[in-house]
C-alpha cells in the first residue's frame, strides 16, 4: 500500500487540512490578538471575551462559575441562562489567566471548527463510507458549510460542536453491540459536556437524529426494533449520568437568580429564496455581491447557493435506493420545512405554504429557538449525501469516458460537479479591523480612585445588546469592578420572558436616546431625582463617560445636567457620584 494511502496517514492528513482552513479564516485575528476585532461579530467578541473572563476569574476564587453580579448589578447575570460555554471556558480558564480572553475566543473559534470537522470525519470514515477522502468531503460540510461560517464570526457555541459526532458515534456503538454499562457511562459524559458547551446544538441535533430514525423506522421497523432494545438501556443510563453531572447547572439555568422562562424572539424562519442565494462570507457571495447587505451576517442559516442544492437533489435521486442516502435526503427535506417556520416566505411575500414550526414552536424548548437555526440539523444528512455519492465514485471502476465528452468519465464529471456546486459557497477570511482601545481611564488604573470595592461603575450611555465596549473595558481593568446594566440574556417583567440586556432604568433609557439622535432632551427636576434614584439603586460611585463616544457633546451636556460639572482626566468625563447618593 502506498504511503499516502494508508489510512492513518490519510486521517492525519485530512485533519491537519481541516486545522489549516480554520487556521486561514480566522489568521486576521491571530495576527494581531492584542487589537483585533471580528467586525462582523457585532458585540459579541466582547461578550464571550467577558463570559471567558468572568468564568476564569471566578475559578480563580474558588467560586461556581454560574452566576456573576459583574454585569446588570445588583440583579445578576444567569451565566448558565447564556451562551457562556463553561464546559470549555473553565477547562480553558489557564489559558486565560496566561493570555487572556481573547486568546480563548481565538483558540475556540478555531479549533472548534476544525474539531467538528475532524468529529463528523469520523463518523463517516468508520460507519458509513469506506473512502477517507469521502468521508473527508463529508465532514468538511459539516463544520464549512455557510450556515457554520454564518455563526463562526460571533458564536462560538455554533463552531464548537466536535463534542456531537463523538455523541452520535457512542450511539451507534450503542445500536450496533449494546454494551450498557461502559458506552452507556460515556454516553452521559458526553452529553453532560455538551449541555455545558451548547444546548441549543444538542437540541438541534437531538431532532435531526429523531426525524432520521423515525423514518428508519418506516423503512425497515425490525432493524430500528432490534437496534433500540440493543441501545435504549445504555441511553437510559445514559440521561441518568447526564442529569446527575449537570443537574444543578439546569436548576441554576431554569429557576436560579435572574432566570427567565423563554426568549420570545418572533417569527424567524428561513425565506424560500435564501436557500438557493450565495452566502456573503463565500468566494462567491464577494464575487457577485461584495457590497451586499444582509440584516444580521451571523444568521445566513440557509444559504447554500443553488448550485449545492441542484446538486443534492440529483444526488437525492441518484442514490435513493440506498438507505442511508434516503435516509439523509428525507432528513435534509423535514429540517429545512421546519426552518422555513410556521408559514414559508419567498422574497418576504407569503406563499401560504405551512411548515411543522406552527406546532414546534410551541413546544418547552423549541419555543425559545430561533427556527432558522434549524438547517445546523440538516448538515450531518448533507455531509452524509456528498460522501455517499464520492464514496460511490471513488470505488467503482469507470474506466471510460462519458460518450461524446472525450476525457470525462463518470468519476471526474461527479467531481467536476461537486467542484462548481461547492466553490461558490467556499468561505472567505474573517475581516478583522482593530478594535477602539479602552480609555486609560481603565487601563492605567485611575478608576480605582473613584469605585470603592463593591460599588458599581457607570458608563454613558450604558451597555447594551448594541453597545458592550464598557464589557471590554472592564476586562482591561480586571473585573475588579461590577457595571450597571449590560449586555446578556435576562428576565423582563412579571412573566419573566428572557430579553437581551437589562430592563432600562428612566436614566438609561433617557441616556441611550441622547446616544442615538445627539439631541439634549428638557430636563426638569424630577429627571434630575430619578437620576439620583437610579444611581442608588445600581450603588454607583462614579459615572463614566469615553471621550471617543458618539454624540460625545450632547452627552455631556445631558449628564452635566443631571448630575453637575464632570471631571475630564485620561480619555473620559467622571462623574463622582458618591456625594449625591450619599454613599
Amino acid at each position: 500500500m502506498p504511503p499516502l494511502a494508508r489510512p492513518r496517514v490519510l486521517d492525519g492528513i485530512i485533519v491537519l487540512a481541516y486545522f489549516l482552513v480554520a487556521f486561514v479564516l480566522y489568521v486576521d485575528l491571530w495576527l494581531d490578538l492584542s487589537h483585533g476585532y471580528l467586525v462582523d461579530s457585532g458585540e459579541d467578541q466582547n461578550l464571550f471575551e467577558w463570559f471567558f473572563a468572568v468564568q476564569a476569574q471566578g475559578l480563580a476564587h474558588g467560586h461556581v462559575p454560574l452566576f456573576s453580579t459583574l454585569q446588570n448589578y445588583p440583579l445578576g447575570v444567569n451565566l448558565m441562562g447564556n451562551t457562556a460555554m463553561p464546559g470549555l471556558a473553565v477547562p480553558l480558564a489557564p489559558l486565560t489567566w496566561l493570555f487572556g480572553p481573547t486568546v480563548t475566543w481565538a483558540v475556540i473559534l478555531t479549533a472548534g471548527l476544525a474539531g467538528t470537522a475532524t468529529g463528523w470525519y469520523v463518523v463517516f470514515s468508520r460507519h458509513l463510507v469506506q473512502s477517507r477522502w469521502a468521508a473527508g468531503i463529508g465532514g468538511a460540510c459539516c463544520a464549512f458549510a455557510p450556515p457554520v461560517i454564518s455563526h463562526a464570526h460571533a458564536h462560538p457555541n455554533f463552531t464548537a460542536m466536535f463534542v456531537l459526532p463523538v455523541i452520535v458515534l457512542w450511539l451507534l456503538r450503542l445500536a450496533e453491540r449494546g454494551r450498557t454499562l461502559r458506552d452507556g457511562l460515556i454516553l452521559g459524559l458526553l452529553v453532560a459536556l455538551q449541555v455545558l458547551i451548547g444546548e441549543e446544538p444538542l437540541l438541534i441535533l437531538a431532532t435531526g437524529l429523531l426525524v432520521m430514525v423515525l423514518a428508519w423506522l418506516v423503512m425497515r421497523p425490525a432493524q430500528v426494533l432490534a437496534a433500540a432494545r440493543r441501545a435504549l438501556p445504555g441511553i437510559g443510563l445514559g440521561a441518568l449520568i447526564a442529569v446527575w453531572l449537570v443537574g444543578y447547572p439546569l436548576w441554576m439555568q431554569f429557576f436560579g437568580p435572574a432566570s427567565y422562562k423563554s426568549l420570545l424572539h418572533g417569527p424567524a424562519g428561513n425565506d424560500l429564496s435564501a436557500f438557493v442565494s450565495l452566502p456573503r462570507q463565500s468566494f462567491g457571495g464577494q464575487l457577485v455581491n461584495p457590497g451586499q447587505y444582509v440584516d444580521n451576517p451571523t444568521e445566513q442559516n440557509s444559504f447554500f447557493g443553488w448550485p449545492l442544492i441542484g446538486l443534492l437533489a440529483i444526488v437525492m435521486v441518484w442514490l435513493w435506493r440506498e438507505i442511508p442516502a434516503r435516509l439523509a435526503g428525507i432528513t435534509v427535506l423535514v429540517i429545512f420545512a421546519m426552518s422555513y417556520g410556521g408559514h414559508a416566505l419567498l422574497y418576504g411575500q407569503p406563499t401560504g405554504i405551512p411548515g411543522p414550526w406552527l406546532l414546534m414552536g410551541k413546544l418547552p424548548l423549541f419555543e425559545s429557538l430561533i427556527e432558522a437555526r434549524m438547517t445546523f440539523a440538516a448538515l450531518p444528512a448533507i455531509g452524509m449525501l456528498l460522501a455517499l455519492a464520492s464514496d460511490q465514485m471513488l470505488r467503482a471502476s469507470m474506466p471510460n469516458p462519458v460518450r461524446g465528452l472525450g476525457w470525462l468519465t463518470p468519476r471526474r464529471l461527479w467531481f467536476v460537479a461537486l467542484s462548481l456546486a461547492v466553490i461558490p459557497i467556499l468561505p472567505v477570511r474573517f475581516t478583522v479591523e482593530p478594535r477602539p482601545a479602552a480609555p486609560a481611564f481603565f487601563t492605567d488604573g485611575a478608576w480605582e480612585q473613584y469605585v470603592r470595592p463593591g460599588h458599581t461603575l457607570v458608563t454613558v450611555p450604558l451597555p447594551a445588546a448594541g453597545y458592550a465596549s464598557p464589557l471590554h473595558w472592564q476586562v482591561v481593568a480586571g473585573l475588579r469592578f461590577p457595571i450597571a446594566e449590560g449586555y446578556f440574556v435576562g428576565p423582563a417583567g412579571p412573566s419573566k420572558d428572557g430579553t437581551y440586556g437589562a430592563v432600562p432604568t428612566p436614566t438609561s433609557a433617557l441616556l441611550t436616546g441622547v446616544a442615538q439622535t445627539g439631541a439634549v432632551p428638557a430636563l426638569t427636576t424630577a429627571n434630575q431625582a430619578q437620576a439620583v434614584a437610579d444611581l442608588r439603586y445600581w450603588n454607583a460611585d462614579a459615572v463614566v463617560l469615553a471621550a471617543a463616544q458618539p454624540n460625545f457633546e450632547a452627552l455631556r451636556t445631558t449628564v452635566d445636567q443631571l448630575l453637575g460639572p464632570g471631571q475630564g482626566r485620561d480619555g473620559v468625563v467622571v462623574w463622582n457620584a458618591r456625594a449625591l447618593t450619599g454613599g
